[in-house]
């Protein structure tokens, strides 16, 4: 096609128009349009959010590379380190699958609660993957990076999305998350608990919202939110709605309780949220 033909075109069809600066709030706005009406026809509407590193292998891969490590004699530290952290991977996989079979098995309600990830590997494809083995419909909201994102193959095909923008990612995360789950994970998955912990503690999020912080041994270590309080940042209540635990049965119990008491209990089964 010629630039003459382009010109003739409507705007919205003009693909060196929308890819513009001039064409950023159309590209911006396609990414709460599009995703909306698929939520809309699927109806979906509350989602229990899986927060965690891309790069914690299943252990059956893990153990598969520290085997070959071992044959080929190299320095097996980091393939020692990758077994001990493929259980956070199973976890979140057995966690997903109970919490999928769960909500599948509500009676007497409207809502569903589905798993709702980063679309891409590690945690990411763990909770996918559990919510899958389930049967479950599942989401993946996943990103443009030039390195560790791609889509895993466990999303529901139907609720795999393609996002550009992380503000447009982050506001579908959080605005259909009824709990979120957070597993080990680097400074994406830092940025989406304190961003979380921002919006509830300043009252933006208009719902009350239950997190775990999965995995006690890595967030004791890099994590002393307590000395926030002590320093007078931030209050002690602050922390009244995170909930830490190392256990898959506790987690369960945990997210089930809560979501049952937030927005099950109410006749019909349904609380509305503004």
């Amino acid at each position: 096609m010629s630039e003459d033909d382009d010109v003739v075109q409507p705007a919205y069809l003009k693909k060196k128009f929308v890819e513009s600066r001039a064409g950023r709030p159309l590209r911006i706005l396609s990414e709460y349009l599009e995703p909306a009406a698929r939520f809309k026809h699927f109806e979906i509407s509350d989602t229990i959010v899986f927060y965690g590193s891309a790069r914690i292998l299943s252990r059956e891969i893990a153990e598969k590379n520290l085997a070959v490590a071992r044959e080929q004699g190299d320095d097996t530290a980091n393939a020692e380190q990758a077994v001990t952290l493929s259980r956070y991977y199973e976890d979140a996989r057995e966690l997903s699958r109970r919490l999928t079979e769960w909500s599948k098995n509500l009676e007497g309600t409207e809502r569903r609660f589905v798993i709702s990830t980063g679309g891409g590997p590690g945690i990411m494809e763990a909770a996918n993957r559990g919510a899958s083995e389930a049967q479950g419909m599942n989401i993946g909201l996943n990103i443009q990076l030039p390195f560790e994102q791609h889509e895993n193959p466990y999303i529901t095909r139907e609720l795999t999305f393609e996002f550009n923008y992380f503000f447009m990612r982050k506001f579908w995360f959080m605005y259909l998350a009824k709990a979120l789950i957070i597993f080990p994970g680097g400074f994406g998955t830092l940025d989406e608990l304190f961003e979380a912990m921002t919006l509830e503690t300043t009252g933006k999020l208009h719902k009350k919202m239950p997190v775990v912080l999965f995995g006690n041994d890595y967030w004791d270590e890099v994590l002393n939110l307590d000395a926030l309080v002590k320093f007078g940042t931030i209050s002690s209540e602050d922390l009244d709605v995170i909930f830490k635990t190392d256990s898959v049965d506790t987690a369960f119990d945990h997210i089930t309780h809560e979501l049952t008491e937030l927005f099950l209990a109410e006749p019909g089964g349904r609380k509305e949220l503004v």
